[in-house]
């Protein structure tokens, strides 16, 4: 029965985006512009324990008319078996066969991610809409889904799904909007909606007139999908969460901008939070963030974050054990800093409790969490660019700090010289429980190069 209204919500969503569809065609603007690169390098799997490199050849196609845009991803990863007079030639077959038994879901999660994105506009936008790779969703303030990724399984694992933001500032009626997620649109498992109204705005009463109150659901309705198709197993589990929240902008100029805001949620109904804060910018280059977390029993906040995927079994056992975790207070603070026409972007964040929380002395929530990202755009050193992000739980010591236990780090270094790009591609992510015989510490690197065709 679930399944079936997550379906009715997402043709809900689709009607929508096809009923404003003339609308904010009006002001896509004409120009049109095509481009195509291909990529040819090495890249690792995790294959049956072992670790399998493959040659890569891929072509991206990018097509951009207006604010719309559509990205294709057609990889083949190859190699050749055999001795010097048995040379075979061998395609990776979990790219293009499902596997058994073979169902529309697993056919659809095979063969949608050929698309990359199709996309319209940007987050903020009075209409915004992403299909495919999602990096970064968030809804409201952050406190139930705060950056989900559905793209940390790449570049085994290539989820479509979907982020669709619509404001009623595009009908000249900015009291009402949604903002809306959807993290493989093969499952529909990960699902989120977030509908706020700015009721004061017709006062004409300064700062109090551009309050926004909003109301958001989440859910994963199917918590071992991942896991059952790796282990070939049947758990079932669903979970779900549900909340409310306000934001109210106090100043907004180039020298400081800052706003306050604040959340009160639940997880299944059986464990509540709140959350106050603030956070702005200072002199348009530096951001900065602060809230204090009133966490009940078995509250997890921002449930649905960049690593929901890796982790969302272990929360889910979390949520649905008595005194799993002990009601307490937390603090999370955040700031980074942009440069040089964003050409340099730095963020961090940490949150975590005051005092001890579990007598348990490995549980995450006695301890820290820190994500980081770091960026630097080509312009600034004639053709590299890196970009590079790092979650790491369990901070007992300054030594945790630069020890990838427990972390999942990401990064790329790319060097472009004309139209041929060369990039270093390497990812880690710790498992903290693997399977007999299974190395915990699963790397993804690859090295690429790239011809932008045209």
């Amino acid at each position: 029965m679930k399944r079936e209204r997550l379906k009715i919500l997402i043709l809900t969503l689709f009607v929508t985006f096809l009923f404003v569809l003339p609308v904010w065609s009006e002001d896509s603007g004409k120009a049109f512009d095509m481009g195509m690169s291909m990529v040819i390098g090495t890249q690792s799997f995790v294959e049956n324990g072992a670790t399998v490199t493959y040659q890569t050849l891929s072509f991206h196609p990018d097509i951009a008319f207006g604010k719309v845009g559509i990205g294709l991803d057609v990889t083949l990863h190859y190699n050749f078996t055999g001795g010097p007079d048995s040379n075979q030639f061998h395609i990776r077959e979990a790219d293009w066969i499902p596997s058994e038994p073979v169902t529309f879901s697993k056919v659809l999660g095979l063969y949608l991610p050929l698309i990359r994105y199709v996309r319209y506009g940007e987050k903020g936008d009075p209409i915004y809409a992403k299909f495919g790779a999602i990096d970064d969703a968030t809804l409201g303030n952050g406190f139930i889904m705060s950056n989900y990724s559905n793209t940390q399984y790449l570049p085994e694992k290539k989820i479509f799904g979907l982020s669709f933001d619509l404001d009623g500032r595009l009908f000249n009626f900015p009291y009402v909007g949604f903002e809306s997620v959807i993290g493989n649109l093969s499952l529909f498992d990960v699902v989120g909606v977030r509908l706020f109204a700015r009721p004061l705005l017709f006062l004409n009463i300064p700062i109090i007139k551009n309050i926004e109150f909003g109301t958001t659901y989440a859910t994963d309705t199917d918590v071992y999908a991942f896991e059952n198709e790796q282990t070939g197993g049947s758990e079932k589990g669903s979970v779900y969460a549900y909340g409310m929240d306000f934001r109210l902008p106090i100043l907004s100029n180039p020298v400081v901008s800052l706003a306050t805001f604040g959340d009160i949620a639940s997880i299944e109904s059986k464990s509540v939070g709140g959350m106050l804060g603030f956070g702005g910018r200072l002199i348009s280059i530096f951001t900065y963030g602060a809230q204090l977390r009133m966490l009940g029993e078995n509250f997890i906040p921002s449930y649905f974050d960049q690593t929901y995927d890796l982790y969302r079994t272990v929360k889910y056992q979390l949520v649905e054990t008595t005194n799993a975790i002990p009601g307490y207070v937390g603090w999370f603070a955040s700031a980074g800093t942009s440069l040089l026409d964003d050409s340099i972007i730095f963020n961090v964040s940490l949150d975590g409790p005051f005092g001890t929380v579990s007598s348990d002395t490995d549980s995450f929530v006695n301890y820290p969490h820190l994500v980081g990202m770091f960026i630097i755009k080509d312009n600034l050193l004639k053709g590299f660019s890196f970009d590079a992000s790092y979650d790491k739980k369990l901070i007992k010591s300054f030594r945790d700090l630069i020890s990838p236990e427990d972390a999942v780090i990401q990064a790329r270094l790319n060097y472009k010289t004309g139209p041929a790009m060369i990039s270093f591609v390497y990812k880690i992510r710790y498992v903290a429980n693997p399977g007999p015989g299974e190395n915990p510490w699963q790397v993804t690197s690859g090295l690429e190069s790239s011809i932008q065709l045209f």
